[in-house]
């Protein structure tokens, strides 16, 4: 097991004292073509620089933006939306609205297709899910930034708050949202949609019912991060693409598997019995407390 939750900083990874590794660490650089040059993940101004953290020995990817690695995201999804030899470009955070003008939420990335004189033909939508992270992760960072060569072995494990990947709450309180709200307006349009997730956060997914890509209404592409062994270097790799249909894909997410009844049966009970007890203790509590009051007093007035 790592010493340390962070695989990557500023695009690189923490044992990487190279003049580039330093100069993104210094300047606060994204690699990962976010919208500007520097880094903006939860603070413009001091920005939290971790793209990916350890999951055991593999590394899952914990910034969004990270997925933008060569744009491999866009050509992937291009692929499933258009026909071969499409003309086609890419647009980032366009806002979707509902029937009511109210925003369903902003769709990570837009491919559009369009003819030799410029005009919108197609378009397909392209979403990205990284992992939240459960504990903190800013405090190893910033230690970590506080000296990157004498920090970057330093020993995090044991401490109460060691960030970990949340693989939960990572599908039921963002990307099933997101399906059911921006989804939701896609599908009623008849527009395809592609998912792009890491292959340890696909892994916690309950199996989808998978379809031909013909017939397929949204793509699901995985991709891991193998270290590169030239440079150092983890790189986005497309593993996997898992083709479903859109309300099949949703249900599979949104719908918990049902344990056994009598399971939950025996936790009421449980529960039952400790509030029986408290009931009966309740007075005997009490007197205590009284006795107490009382030789507490006593104690006062013979002093």
């Amino acid at each position: 097991m790592p010493s340390q939750p962070m695989a990557e900083v500023f695009g690189y990874r923490i044992d990487d004292f190279s003049t580039e590794a330093q100069r993104h660490r210094t300047h606060h650089l994204c690699p990962f073509n976010n919208k500007v040059p520097n880094c903006t993940k939860d603070k413009a101004n001091d920005p939290l620089g971790v793209c990916s953290i350890y999951n055991r020995n593999d590394v899952t990817v914990t910034c969004p933006i990270r997925f933008r690695e060569n744009w491999l995201i866009a050509t992937d999804a291009a692929e499933f939306f258009f026909p071969p030899g499409t003309n086609w470009t890419s647009l980032t955070e366009i806002r979707l609205d509902d029937a009511n003008g109210k925003s369903a939420g902003n769709i990570d990335v837009v491919l559009v297709s369009y003819d030799d004189e410029g005009r919108l033909t197609d378009f397909g939508a392209l979403e990205v899910q990284a992992v939240y992270i459960s504990g903190n992760v800013r405090k190893p960072f910033a230690s970590y930034m506080e000296n990157p060569p004498a920090h970057a072995q330093l020993n995090w494990q044991g401490q109460k708050d060691y960030p970990r990947p949340d693989f939960l709450s990572s599908s039921r309180k963002r990307l099933a949202p997101q399906l059911i709200y921006k989804g939701g307006i896609l599908h009623s349009w008849g527009r395809k949609m592609a998912v792009a997730v890491d292959k340890a956060f696909f892994a916690e997914l309950p199996a989808l019912p998978q379809v031909d890509p013909a017939d397929a209404e949204v793509v699901w592409f995985i991709y891991d991060l193998p270290l590169g062994a030239q440079d150092n270097r983890y790189h986005m790799t497309r593993v996997q693409a898992v083709y479903t249909q859109f309300t099949a894909a949703l249900d599979r997410i949104t719908t918990a598997t049902p344990g056994p009844e009598a399971r939950f049966r025996d936790l009421l009970q449980s529960r039952l019995d400790q509030k029986h007890r408290a009931a009966r203790l309740g007075p005997a509590l009490i007197s205590l407390a009284e006795v107490f009051e009382d030789t507490s007093g006593e104690a006062v007035e013979e002093e």
